[in-house]
Formats: C-alpha cells, sequence, structure tokens
C-alpha cells in the first residue's frame, strides 16, 4: 500500500497517489446517522462492530450519534480502541488462554468490557484471572442459532452455563449473544426475515427459561448489516452488532434491504498503469491492497467497466464504451467487494470531502488478530 502523510492534507484527491484507501466523509457519515436515526425509537440498540472499519475515531463517531457501545472481534482490536478512549466494548469472540486472558482482565481494569464465552472451564479461568487482577468482566452466553460455528445449543445447555457464569466471582451475566452471519446475505428480504425469525425464536425462548430461572437477562445481542431492521424488531432482542453499513461493499449492495438504506462510502483509489487492447485495461489495486472474498472490486462511477481478476499488483479489467477512453495514468474508484478484510491491508484512510482531502487517519487496529 502507499504511505501518506499531512502533506496530501488539503489537496485534490486526484493529487493523491495510488493504490489508496479512501473514505468519502459526507458519504460515511450519512450512512452513520440514517443507521442512528434508525434505532433513536426502537427498543433494541446499535452497537456497531469495529471489525469493519478498525479506528477509534470512527468509533466515536458511531457513539456520538447515539450507539450504545461498541463490538470488536479480537481482544487487540478492544486495545486499540480503549487506547483510542472507547470505554464500552464487547468482545463478540471467546478469548481462551493464559496470555489472553492475563490481558482481558488487565484490560477490564481501564474499560467496561464484555466477552462471549461458550465453555465453563473458560469461563472459570476468566473469573480466576479476574479476581486475581481485582476486575470484573461482563460475559455473554453465546448461543449457536444455526451458523455452526461458535456457541452452546440453546435451551437446556445454554441455561445450565448461564447459572454457572453467574455464579462465578469476578464475572458479571451480561446476557445471551446470537449471531446469524450465515442469513445476513440472502438476497431476497422476505425470505430473510423468515429465516431470521426461526433461528431467533429458540434463542429468545432460551432467555425467557434464564428468566425464569431467577438470572436476570440485561442484553440478547447479535445482528448484522443484512438483518439489523429484522432482529431490531424482534421482542427480547436488545443489540444489534451491525458493522459494514458505514462503509458499506459490493456483496452487500446485492442484498435487499442494505442497498438501498446506505451507500459506498470506501474505495480503493487506483490507476490505470497500462491498455495492451482495446476491451482490456489494467490496474494498480491487486490482492496486496484488496480482498476476493465475497467477490471482487467493482468500479464506481465509470460505466463500461467489468472487473475480470486481481493479481498480486493488478487488476484486469474488460472496458467496453465509455471506459474505452480509459488511458495509462487516470484514476477511477473501486468499491471492495468485503469492506473488513480489505480495511486490514492498509495502514491509512485517506479521508475525502468534497473531492478535497480532509485528514489522513490510521487504521489503528490494522492486523490486531491476537
Amino acid at each position: 500500500m502507499t504511505l501518506f502523510g499531512s502533506e496530501i492534507v488539503g489537496r485534490p484527491l486526484d493529487e493523491v497517489d495510488t493504490p489508496a484507501l479512501v473514505i468519502d466523509a459526507d458519504a460515511m457519515e450519512r450512512n452513520i446517522a440514517r443507521m442512528a436515526a434508525f434505532f433513536a425509537e426502537r427498543p433494541a440498540k446499535l452497537r456497531p462492530h469495529a471489525k469493519t472499519h478498525k479506528s477509534p475515531i470512527i468509533a466515536h463517531k458511531q457513539l456520538e450519534a447515539g450507539a450504545v457501545g461498541i463490538t470488536c472481534a479480537k481482544l487487540g482490536e478492544a486495545e486499540a480502541l480503549v487506547e483510542g478512549g472507547i470505554k464500552d466494548i464487547l468482545i463478540a469472540n471467546q478469548i481462551v488462554g493464559p496470555v489472553k486472558i492475563a490481558r482481558l482482565v488487565r484490560l477490564a481494569r481501564h474499560a467496561n468490557l464484555a466477552v462471549a464465552v461458550d465453555d465453563l472451564d473458560n469461563a472459570r479461568q476468566i473469573s480466576e484471572a479476574a479476581v486475581a487482577a481485582g476486575s470484573t468482566v461482563r460475559v455473554l452466553v453465546e448461543v449457536n442459532v444455526g451458523m455452526n460455528r461458535c456457541g452452546v445449543e440453546p435451551g437446556a445447555p445454554a441455561v445450565e452455563l448461564a447459572q454457572r457464569v453467574a455464579s462465578l466471582p469476578g464475572l458479571h451475566f451480561f446476557g445471551l449473544q446470537g449471531y446469524e452471519g450465515h442469513l445476513v446475505g440472502v438476497p431476497d428480504r422476505a425470505e430473510r426475515e423468515r429465516r431470521v425469525r426461526e433461528a431467533m425464536a429458540p434463542l429468545i425462548e432460551t432467555r425467557r427459561m434464564i428468566e425464569a430461572a431467577g438470572i436476570p437477562v440485561e442484553v440478547v445481542s447479535g445482528g448484522g448489516t443484512g438483518t439489523f431492521d429484522i432482529t431490531s424488531t424482534i421482542e427480547g432482542f436488545d443489540e444489534v452488532q451491525a458493522g459494514s453499513y458505514v462503509f458499506m461493499d459490493a456483496w452487500y449492495r446485492q442484498v435487499e434491504g442494505p442497498d438501498t438504506a446506505f451507500e459506498p462510502a470506501l474505495f480503493l483509489w487506483s490507476t490505470i498503469v497500462s491498455r495492451p487492447a482495446p476491451d482490456r485495461a489494467v490496474g494498480d489495486i491487486g490482492l496486496k491492497t484488496a480482498t476476493p472474498k465475497h467477490g471482487l472490486p467493482t468500479a464506481f462511477g465509470i460505466e463500461g467497466v467489468e472487473t475480470l481478476s486481481l493479481s498480486e499488483e493488478h487488476v484486469k479489467l474488460r472496458v467496453e464504451g465509455e471506459a474505452r477512453s480509459l488511458r495509462p495514468g487516470d484514476k477511477i474508484r473501486f468499491v471492495p467487494g468485503h469492506v473488513c478484510t480489505t480495511v486490514n491491508l492498509h495502514d491509512c484512510y485517506v479521508v475525502v470531502r468534497g473531492g478535497i482531502v480532509e485528514a489522513v487517519w490510521p487504521v489503528a487496529a490494522r492486523g490486531r488478530a491476537t
């Protein structure tokens, strides 16, 4: 990737070298405002997922708009956000092993942390470490809602684990997590809603069973950009962890619902480096600047460009119509196929407003995979 400094602030985007990861600040802020407005008058609240942007600056913008806290995928991401002043964080994954648990309980002395568990021994280890460190960690019991990744089964197994967690010192039983990630990309809105409601029914019933056992459930958390408008309307569901909405990507633009609610706000800025044939052009983004997960980057703002493939340093394009006028040195924007994994390849964002560079922001949690 290209390294940038403050010398580009105030310059037109056309003068920015490539490849670059560019935020359209106005579009991003509109996305944040639209999601905040959706949740403003609903019982469920937004806890946006920072795995998308990995930026304390953007997390602060989401909190200022009304989010109740921030979600992280990894402990390292949470550390970067706490360093950036974020104080209420859910790590929506299991933190396992003495090294990571030691980091977790010490970080909990500086922020209000919650973590997912699906194993009693893991909960006991966090409990023992929290007591020794003099901290308290909030715990969500993760329940499998059909994704078949992490999570204890709903019903009696989840109730038993919740009861045991609630009895452990140094832990505060916070509630339940159920992530319907296998459904967020179902293209048809009606089918997606039907399947999400079916998947979440056992989770909500598990909540009722835990509460009937005399244990308060403060939060049921889950959801994503593709399902935020469904999970948020389910009675007994409290927090939605949508993340991609802040930038959007080419994959979500194929999902009925989010594509009309939000707009692309993150772009790969690329230079055409070769025009070896009338119908072929080559740009300077590649696998080192974009990931092919969920599909290839798509050209934005110009008709007649089809992305054919990515290699390490190149994107191969088929061009027709007006795009045949592209020449080496011309610059174009691409919408990433998947924003979360693409962001993790870059050190910084070039933040643009009205075609002028406004700032350069670090991707503070880039590479924080531990």
